[in-house]
């Protein structure tokens, strides 16, 4: 696989975000041994940017990942996330955390069921509105000071509050949705952000071209959900999900809204046919076509699935293809 830099260090330009394989899509689907030897498989093809946090299963996924990693966790660059906790195992209810003590809690509840030392990238999943940001980033700064974790990262931030943290300390990269559905990183208009929650940043305006201010700041960008949470793949063409599956309540994945949505997909897979990929190749391609500092990380639980997001890196689309996929129509529903 082709790489691409994070912060002087190649990564494969394809990551991985493991959150899926403990909790929000299909639960049960969980297969911990699978998830073990896929992560050990993504290794092996080159996908060594590897994403997880601490309320993925309430600890359960950095465990999980910590053990994929025994014996070769010099081989990944692992980012894992304070500043979100789970209140409520049943209805996956999720706050939002930001004290300097949290921050130091959590980060040393990481370090152990990692099983490191140290964590490579060290995100703020979500700025706490009622704790000052740069109280808690000073804290995440007091981190790298003692050695505990290398870089950081922020999640789900406005340009302003990526400026602001970056006059204290180095951000490192910003991690927020993007894909051919979720353009609100871009700079696009926040129809799609709309509502309250724990993935917007309602109330606090738009979020501005954050992909645009990594660029000319020196941070990698990450997307999450580059596949529009499996829809982009165009394998999912009805609401039906099993109670567990965070879809089943999203805005865009309800009956009216998907098949509006379609239309997203029909673009999508017009181009791959034209390059004999996968429309989930196409999806992931374009958030790699958004700039080299761009490093996309699809989930997966399935080992098929993933060597066919890794294939994406050697994708190139043309420029009718961009222009055609850029042209898509904005997605019906919100984001949340």
């Amino acid at each position: 696989m082709r790489n691409r830099d994070f912060a002087g260090t190649p990564v494969g330009a394809v990551g991985l975000g493991c959150m899926g394989m403990s909790w929000a899509y299909a639960e049960s689907e969980r297969d911990d041994e699978a998830s073990v030897a896929l992560i050990r498989e993504a290794l092996d093809l080159g996908v060594t940017f590897l994403d997880t946090a601490q309320p993925y299963g309430n600890g359960h996924n950095e465990s999980l990942v910590g053990r994929a990693l025994a014996g070769r966790r010099d081989e990944a660059v692992l980012a894992t996330k304070t500043g979100l906790v789970v209140t409520d195992m049943t209805t996956r209810s999720i706050a939002r955390r930001g004290t300097p003590e949290h921050v130091v809690a959590s980060a040393e509840d990481s370090l152990r069921r990692l099983g490191t030392d140290v964590i490579d990238l060290y995100y703020l999943h979500r700025v706490d509105p009622d704790v000052p940001l740069a109280d808690t980033w000073g804290a995440m700064a007091e981190l790298v000071a003692a050695g505990k974790v290398r870089r950081l990262g922020l999640s789900e931030v406005s340009v302003a509050q990526a400026a602001q943290a970056h006059a204290a300390h180095p951000v490192a990269a910003v991690q927020s949705e993007l894909s051919l559905w979720t353009r609100d990183a871009m700079g696009a208009s926040s129809a799609s952000a709309a509502g309250e929650g724990v993935g917007s940043i309602a109330g606090e305006g738009e979020a501005g071209d954050v992909v645009g201010w990594c660029a000319a700041n020196g941070a990698a960008f990450v997307p999450f959900s580059p596949l529009g949470r499996g829809f982009l793949t165009g394998t999912v063409t009805t609401s039906d999900f099993e109670v567990t599956d965070f879809r089943g309540y999203n805005p865009r994945f309800q009956e009216e809204a998907l098949k509006a949505n379609l239309r997203i997909v029909d673009v999508v897979r017009a181009v791959a046919d034209r390059h004999g990929a996968t429309p989930a190749q196409v999806a992931i391609a374009w958030t790699l076509a958004q700039g080299d500092h761009v490093i996309p990380i699809p989930g997966t639980k399935k080992r098929r699935y993933l060597r066919d997001n890794a294939g994406a890196a050697d994708l190139e689309l043309t420029g009718t293809d961009l222009a055609e996929l850029d042209a898509v129509p904005a997605a019906v529903g919100g984001r949340y």
